[in-house]
């Protein structure tokens, strides 16, 4: 139960407020919602169709807003008139869901809610997320479980990317050598997985493989050469030398060795 104290004192808090509120709709004359004026007069335009559409897209978010706001202040102006009228009623401070009485501390913060804590609709977060969500995703995202081998929303980037971004190579902690280097994955291969697979070739059937002469090959010599290896996973089998074809293993089917793990 408000003392008659407390009462007063959010009786005057809801009348300040309530004057503040009719100032401020009196002063925007209601964001010129009430004037009946379309789009055109509101943006002072005899015709919108030389505009870009980029300045047509910002008058109509700032004319959305305007109602977003707009709405806002009417709705509370009316809860501050029924809060005044439930004053004058002797039925100020009750929940109107429960019945039971509403803190003062409640009150002194928010003067014109009719809903204790426990009941207020305000306290729902709602977990309602856009459509759209359904099939659009972030390019990284860990909730995309599909994975393509083919052009899918990373390459897209990458090939937007490749065009230029706000970044520059300064802004990297491993500061790059180029702008081509400055986006994500810059280094990663196009059209085949690993090193050998730029330079080594074959017909269509697998057969007449041929090396071609690339920087990539240069690079695999010079780093085999230094580790004194075969291949980056170590030392082929003696068998493995030999061209490692199906008519290679017919012809060794017999040779155990050739088959030992």
């Amino acid at each position: 139960m408000l003392s008659s104290e407390q009462l007063s004192l959010l009786k005057k808090k809801l009348t300040e407020r309530k004057k503040e509120v009719e100032e401020h709709i009196s002063l925007n004359n209601h964001f010129g919602l009430h004037n009946d004026e379309n789009f055109y007069d509101y943006v002072g335009e005899i015709s919108i169709y030389d505009n870009h559409p980029a300045d047509t897209g910002t008058e109509l978010y700032e004319r959305e807003k305007d109602i977003a706001l707009n709405e806002v202040f009417e709705e509370e102006l009316k809860e501050i008139n029924e809060a005044l009228q439930a004053i004058e009623q002797g039925k100020y401070g009750k929940c109107s869901v429960c019945g039971k009485d509403i803190p003062f501390e409640r009150l002194e913060a928010v003067p014109f809610t009719e809903f204790c804590i426990d009941d207020t609709p305000d306290k729902i977060v709602s977990h309602t997320r856009p459509v759209e969500e359904e099939v659009l995703h972030p390019l990284y995202s860990k909730k995309h479980q599909t994975e393509v081998n083919g052009f899918d929303e990373e390459d897209s980037w990458q090939a937007v990317a490749e065009w230029g971004t706000s970044d520059s190579p300064s802004d990297y902690y491993d500061p790059k050598e180029h702008y081509d280097q400055v986006y994500l994955n810059s280094d990663e291969h196009i059209g085949y997985v690993e090193d050998f697979e730029n330079f080594a070739g074959n017909d269509i059937d697998g057969k007449n493989v041929q090396i071609y002469p690339t920087t990539e090959l240069e690079q695999l010599k010079d780093i085999l050469d230094e580790e004194g290896i075969m291949t980056t996973f170590g030392d082929l089998k003696p068998y493995e030398e030999n061209p490692y074809t199906e008519e290679y293993i017919e012809a060794h089917r017999d040779d155990n060795d050739l088959f030992d793990e």
